[in-house]
């Protein structure tokens, strides 16, 4: 009985987790971003784009600009001169727009969510980082592209002038037509050479990186003190283990006298 209840709880477990994975990516490949929450550059970096090209309509209202400042060595005035646009804001204060809830859902059709946990409820940092990196050219979407993460997006390019207009090339062929030396597609999403970005693709994966990397330490930023603070939990529960042992033999040797030298058995 044991057993066939093990057996439906891993595959009932099984069928979830395919269902959350087809729900993140949209059966669209994801590209593996390793974020780095260590990386000090590149989240002050992260935190640039982001209050440059997100939080002018989305928040990430459960953090604090001091917090933020704090773990990644921006100093208060530099965060405050240069990353906060608020200028009625203090350093103290959470990470809210000054965009109207009501006016952003007349102009978006829903309110921008908030991306303080965008990392950890939309299938995590690999989908973020592939979902930015593939908009593409669309003119029957309101807003003139579309997403292969994230089909009928309703949310324009934010970072259209840095990558450039990228078009789908599987439109006009085969999406199964393969190179037949290397097997490889022969279409898929690339920049439109006559409207290219300020940014090389190379820089703009970087700069993709640098924001999925911020989002990623914004979901949980005390990661890193919870893996360390877990390492000295370990080494508590080993010396701890060493003690309970000596104990539970004190404890035995007064029940079973001779228990070291004839265990009891059952």
């Amino acid at each position: 009985m044991k057993t066939i209840i093990l057996t439906v709880k891993v595959l009932l477990g099984s069928l979830l987790f395919s269902s959350l994975s087809l729900a993140a990516g949209g059966g669209y490949p994801l590209d593996r971003a390793e974020v780095d929450p260590t990386d000090k550059a590149s989240l002050q970096r992260g935190v640039r784009y982001f209050q440059n090209y997100c939080a002018g309509c989305h928040s990430t209202g459960y953090q604090r600009y001091e917090r933020v400042a704090d773990d990644l060595g921006i100093p208060h005035d530099l965060m405050m001169d240069n990353l906060v646009f608020d200028k009625t804001a203090k350093i103290g204060n959470l990470m809210h727009n000054s965009m109207d809830p009501a006016e952003a859902k007349a102009w978006f059709g829903v309110t921008p969510p908030d991306l303080t946990l965008v990392s950890r409820v939309r299938g995590g940092p690999d989908w973020l980082y592939t979902y930015l990196r593939t908009f593409y050219e669309d003119p029957s979407r309101p807003y003139g592209v579309n997403n292969k993460v994230f089909p009928d997006v309703g949310m324009p390019h934010a970072l259209l002038e840095l990558q450039g207009i990228q078009i789908d090339t599987c439109q006009d062929t085969s999406p199964n037509e393969r190179d037949p030396l290397t097997g490889e597609k022969v279409c898929g999403l690339s920049v439109d050479p006559q409207r290219k970005g300020s940014m090389t693709p190379a820089e703009f994966d970087q700069m993709v990186y640098d924001l999925v990397n911020f989002l990623a330490y914004s979901a949980e930023p005390i990661r890193e003190q919870r893996k360390r603070l877990g390492i000295y939990v370990f080494l508590f529960l080993a010396v701890f283990l060493v003690f309970a042992y000596l104990l539970k033999r004190e404890y035995w040797k007064d029940v079973y006298p001779q228990s070291r030298d004839n265990p009891p058995t059952a």
